[in-house]
């Protein structure tokens, strides 16, 4: 009877199922209010419905016990890897970037959001079988490669900013795992080394993004523009806000696309800093809430999942944020559950369903 019980809708994480409601409705009124009679005008009603697509996916995937999950990992590596390479033959390319597989009806699939979750099972199996109590180079090494490797791809695509959300799964599960800490200084003087290298690898829109991080006033017409109207945005915002589509910078199209990777600003400059330290509060208790989960979980592969998760949701959070205010180089991360966008919506919730099947299960034991 253990069985038919862990299965049943009251056993859910509530406190995580109201968090993420109320971010989610947040978002989708500031979608509302930022594409108020301009051609993005029906992207709320969207989200909507990839809200709610997202809610039945959540279900679902809690339903499937994690641990059938991470038996069938290889396959779910080979199968995200071979997807990846689909998007260079059939994707459609969008602003120099050929990263969405087009689908019926008009929808199109960004392949390497749904890899995140295939990262995270990837690492938390990996490092449950490996079975010490510290990793070895070896174990690095490997874990680098299994996770490069997706990496790679999509920066080809090019995207970096979705390349790097695979990281912090990887650090939190190589240092929950147990690290030496001279293979922690050995890895952070080899990143120092290489970093260099890396800049000649990178498309000159991905350097001008760089460079107007440093200094956005150099070029305030061309790459500083949406750093500069994005930090404008925040600052008219003042402490209560200018209200649901009354935000000038927002609603003069002064700020670019401001219901997808931008949302952030038209949120601040309509809700003040009030509203913004609710949306920060709210995902907080969401991030803290998922950990909570993973110090109750049954094992340690379901303990990795919910920390891998958790990782990569404050990822997202800190660099989106920090981004809209000029702190860190634009990098094209959405905002979970508030940014406009169907697969990352649906990945976002798919994570907090395996989450959701963490926490299920240790009602069998």
């Amino acid at each position: 009877m253990a069985g038919a019980r862990y299965r049943t809708v009251r056993d859910l994480d509530w406190t995580l199922l109201v968090l993420t409601a109320f971010i989610c409705v947040l978002g989708i009124m500031q979608i509302y209010s930022a594409t108020h009679n301009t051609i993005w005008e029906d992207a709320w009603w969207k989200q909507i419905i990839y809200v709610i697509a997202g809610t039945a996916v959540m279900y679902a995937v809690a339903k499937i016990d994690y641990q059938v999950l991470l038996t069938h990992v290889p396959v779910f590596y080979i199968l995200s890897i071979a997807s990846l390479l689909l998007t260079f033959v059939v994707g459609r390319q969008v602003f120099g970037s050929r990263r969405w597989i087009p689908l019926v009806g008009g929808f199109h699939l960004q392949v390497s959001e749904f890899v995140k979750l295939v990262i995270i099972l990837v690492i938390a199996r990996y490092i449950t079988d490996v079975r010490k109590d510290r990793l070895d180079v070896i174990d690095l090494l490997k874990l680098g490669g299994l996770v490069g490797v997706p990496m790679l791809l999509v920066m080809r695509q090019p995207d970096l900013g979705t390349s790097l959300t695979y990281m912090p799964a990887l650090v939190v599960g190589v240092f929950l795992a147990g690290l030496r800490w001279q293979y922690m200084v050995a890895i952070t003087l080899i990143f120092l080394m290489i970093l260099p290298i890396g800049w000649y690898f990178l498309k000159d829109y991905q350097k001008a993004r760089l460079v107007t991080f440093m200094d956005p006033d150099e070029d305030p017409r061309g790459s500083g523009y949406q750093v500069i109207q994005s930090r404008i945005a925040v600052g008219n915002g003042g402490i209560w806000g200018r209200g649901v589509t009354q935000g000038t910078q927002t609603q003069l199209r002064f700020l670019p696309v401001p219901h997808t990777d931008f949302i952030f600003s038209a949120f601040a400059e309509e809700h003040g800093f009030v509203g913004v330290l609710v949306g920060l509060g709210l995902y907080l208790m969401l991030i803290l809430q998922i950990v909570q989960n993973a110090q109750s979980a049954v094992d340690r592969s379901g303990m990795y999942i919910c920390m891998g998760a958790a990782a990569m949701l404050l990822f997202h959070v800190l660099v989106n944020v920090g981004m809209v205010v000029g702190r860190m180089p634009v990098a094209g991360i959405p905002l979970p559950l508030m940014s406009a966008g169907g697969s990352n919506t649906l990945s976002t919730f798919m994570l907090l369903g395996l989450v959701h099947s963490v926490r299920l299960r240790r009602l069998t034991n």
